[in-house]
């Protein structure tokens, strides 16, 4: 299957590692960054872009822009990995809208547009007769959506609770096993490069209450918004709030949560028993679900992460070859 990777951040480096290196039947015939591109229908030298890229920030013409590989690159598949933008979702909405157009598939990992416009994404991608997946935009390395689509086939989804923030579980965990502040604790996140230079996006939910959006409208397509999530973030939490909890055998964790048919959407620190299985360590994301017939099931993986996240895309792009592009 011919491929079109746009975004040549962590993420988009580390799809191109993996199908470097793993013989998957991918032949990548366009690639973009945000200054330069590379178009070559008869597959391009990953390992040769990846070298230029780290010795001059840049992959290759910049007289190639991303449209024009968009545009022009001959590809059965995008993958749309730039940064996310939260309020507009450019570029990487024009991006996707661009090659559900020519009537390719697209694969991403970037929340902006699937949070805002994922109704209307999906029709156009169904109009096309080409699909939109976008297991990387949650939850990492866990194959979320994959379980419910497959694995819970015929179960309905009652209610979705998560820690999908690792920044936030990070400085948390820090928080109750060593008794640090909230500032101790984000200055060793950004120190160890858990936590940006501004962490506003992370420890005020922000992130998670994206995330929680995505989930609820590719669940129950209800067309929810960040503006209907009740969001409180962590950063106004003490070591007094986590001592208490630890004096009852619980702790405090970050979690989104929905039940729809409470019109419940909530994002917020939470008390919870330490041996409840939504208490994970470190960086680690943890997403139960609870359904009808298979009543609660909890995933626990890498919530973020270069090779983790490239995993999800690539599980996305096999799905798309094995079950469109080779029956075609």
């Amino acid at each position: 299957m011919k491929v079109a990777i746009v975004g040549l951040g962590s993420v988009g480096r580390g799809v191109a590692e993996m199908i470097a290196k793993k013989s998957l039947g991918l032949t990548v015939t366009g690639i973009a960054d945000s200054t330069s591109g590379i178009i070559n229908a008869g597959g391009i030298d990953l390992h040769d872009v990846l070298d230029v890229k780290h010795k001059t920030g840049s992959c290759g013409d910049k007289k190639i822009s991303a449209n024009e590989v968009i545009k022009k690159a001959d590809y059965d598949a995008l993958v749309e990995v730039t940064p996310t933008n939260a309020t507009t979702g450019e570029p990487g909405l024009s991006y996707i809208k661009m090659a559900i157009g020519r009537k390719k598939h697209v694969v991403t990992s970037n929340k902006g547009p699937i949070a805002l416009a994922y109704r209307d994404l999906k029709k156009r991608a169904e109009k096309n007769g080409v699909v939109l997946r976008h297991e990387a935009t949650v939850g990492g390395a866990i194959p979320i959506f994959h379980m419910i689509e497959h694995g819970l086939a015929g179960n309905e989804i009652l209610a979705i609770f998560g820690v999908l923030n690792g920044t936030c579980n990070f400085i948390l965990t820090r928080m109750s096993d060593e008794g640090l502040t909230y500032e101790q604790a984000l200055l060793e996140a950004r120190q160890m490069g858990y936590a940006e230079a501004d962490p506003t996006y992370d420890v005020q939910g922000i992130d998670a209450a994206i995330k929680l959006v995505i989930l609820a409208n590719t669940i129950w397509g209800n067309g929810v918004t960040l503006n209907d999530v009740n969001r409180t973030g962590i950063d106004l939490l003490t070591p007094d709030a986590l001592r208490l909890a630890e004096d009852e055998g619980s702790t405090i964790r970050l979690i989104a949560e929905a039940i729809p048919k409470k019109g419940l959407l909530r994002v917020s620190p939470r008390i919870i028993e330490k041996s409840h299985p939504l208490v994970v360590e470190g960086t680690l994301n943890a997403i139960t679900l609870e359904t009808d017939m298979a009543k609660e099931i909890t995933l626990i993986g890498r919530g973020a992460g270069s090779i983790e996240t490239a995993s999800a895309i690539i599980g996305d792009l096999l799905f798309i070859r094995d079950r469109y592009v080779e029956r075609a």
